[in-house]
């Protein structure tokens, strides 16, 4: 089977491993010119991917991936290490706390890879390089599909490159992110226009980049990931001794903005104790990074119970896009990949509708309550931090945003609330599941009664952003 897949990112690097595994013949054509630079500084350094507006924002390889790469892809965990990333567990800052108890059997499940995301994607570039049935043509962009002729629901045939060239497939594989032109290209051929559904998340982003002089870390944060009044914050450890902090605000706080100037990011991040020691280990080796636009966005390609289009499926961002505060989209991007993979091997091409509505069932069924928690929980928030601008407490009677609430004020106070806080932040299992598990939702609401503990008002954050502190 001859297989184009359409951008050559994380997950369409993933795809094109995987499938050239199965003995599939694979393209990976990516837009952008160059290849990676020499080793992990030379990814970072000196690769250029205008294609990818978040290539050099935070990101976080959550553990739901790596065991997926350790299952099915070990070759690409080995240059990863090879590359410099690091074992990182996502709860080893916790195991010292008094109510955790300390680490038990079986929470190797938690472990991960730790690296800057241009590492992550120079690492399945060069094994992609180096496996058999794979051949990645950088600087070769897309500029429509080719197909079958057919009036309403045309069967996708190839790719029409931006240089006029013609490439025949079996299937083509969307890879190509959040700003994936395919939706467009279908229209284009006759097809129907798939169904896309999006909000702008109301999230600004301001990062920074750290490196400490010996290669060492930071003690880890109990989470990588607090919410406060008014501010969201992440601690992303990274490889070679590097890390990033976020700070997540509201788009609609104006006084936030202040946040892009270096100084006041630092005292902003010297307010809550478990980024504090992050900002001042080490020197910073970026400004800060401010990302906007971040939008959640979702495709589908099925439209009344028919594809659109058949000889085509969308993976990864150019599925659909969520909130990048929770740190899931090279999780759920690989993860798809491997979905693909399976419903390939599952029902062939033989019957194209069939495989493409396949497809959509797994999808929208593994993948989609993660995307739908994630857009719920963007306006419950955005709600939230309206109310603490205006000084009008926010109120609801969605019980899942309240327990979400209540969880996030107890995960730090039993062992198997955490654990169960973890599953579900570390894409292993869902939510269901996890607080099926006998006594965790009483013990979230006994815990969450207690109260939790105050953080900086908004009147400190605020302070701190004008220098008053």
């Amino acid at each position: 089977m001859n297989i184009v897949v359409i951008g050559g990112g994380l997950a369409g690097m993933t795809a094109a491993l995987l499938l050239a595994r199965d003995g599939q013949q694979v393209t990976v054509l990516d837009r952008d010119v160059k290849n990676p630079g020499d080793g992990a500084e030379g990814a970072w350094e000196q690769w250029q991917r205008p294609g990818v507006n978040q290539f050099r924002h935070p990101h976080i390889m959550l553990p739901a991936a790596y065991q997926l790469l350790v299952t099915e892809l070990p070759e690409a965990v080995a240059e990863l290490r090879a590359l410099g990333a690091t074992t990182h567990n996502m709860l080893a800052g916790a195991y010292d706390l008094p109510a955790i108890g300390g680490r038990l059997e079986g929470d190797e499940r938690f472990d991960t890879l730790a690296a800057r995301r241009p590492v992550i994607e120079a690492a399945l570039g060069n094994t992609a390089a180096e496996t058999a049935g794979i051949t990645v043509r950088r600087g070769v962009a897309v500029a429509g599909l080719l197909s079958d002729g057919h009036a309403t629901r045309p069967r996708v045939t190839g790719v029409r490159t931006r240089d006029g060239e013609t490439i025949a497939a079996d299937l083509v594989v969307d890879a190509g992110g959040r700003n994936s032109p395919v939706a467009t290209m279908l229209v284009d051929i006759g097809a129907a226009t798939p169904v896309i559904t999006r909000h702008d998340t109301g999230f600004l982003a301001y990062s920074r980049y750290f490196r400490s002089p010996d290669g060492s870390m930071p003690a880890q944060s109990p989470w990588p990931l607090e919410h406060h009044d008014s501010i969201s914050l992440t601690t992303v450890p990274g490889d070679a001794g590097t890390w990033a902090l976020a700070l997540f605000v509201s788009a609609r706080d104006r006084e936030m903005r202040a946040l892009s100037e270096p100084a006041a990011w630092q005292r902003v991040a010297a307010l809550y104790p478990e980024m504090a020691h992050w900002s001042t280990y080490g020197e910073p080796i970026t400004g800060v990074l401010a990302m906007s636009g971040m939008e959640a966005r979702h495709r589908r390609f099925v439209v009344d119970g028919l594809p659109v289009a058949t000889g085509i499926l969308s993976i990864g961002d150019a599925w659909a896009t969520t909130d990048p505060t929770f740190g899931m989209g090279i999780t759920m991007g690989m993860s798809h990949a491997l979905l693909l993979r399976d419903v390939l091997r599952e029902q062939g091409i033989g019957d194209l509708d069939k495989l493409a509505l396949r497809f959509d069932e797994a999808t929208e069924s593994t993948l989609g309550p993660a995307y739908e928690a994630t857009a719920a929980w963007d306006l419950h928030r955005l709600a939230q931090t309206d109310g603490s601008i205006t000084g009008v407490a926010y109120e609801t009677d969605d019980q899942d945003w309240t327990l979400r609430q209540a969880l996030e004020i107890a995960k730090l106070g039993d062992p198997d609330v955490l654990r169960a806080f973890g599953d579900v932040g570390s894409m292993l299992t869902s939510p269901d599941d996890a607080l099926s598990r006998p006594g965790v939702v009483d013990r979230i609401i006994e815990l969450a009664g207690a109260g939790a503990t105050q953080g900086p008002s908004r009147a400190d954050l605020l302070a701190a952003l004008k220098g008053a502190r």
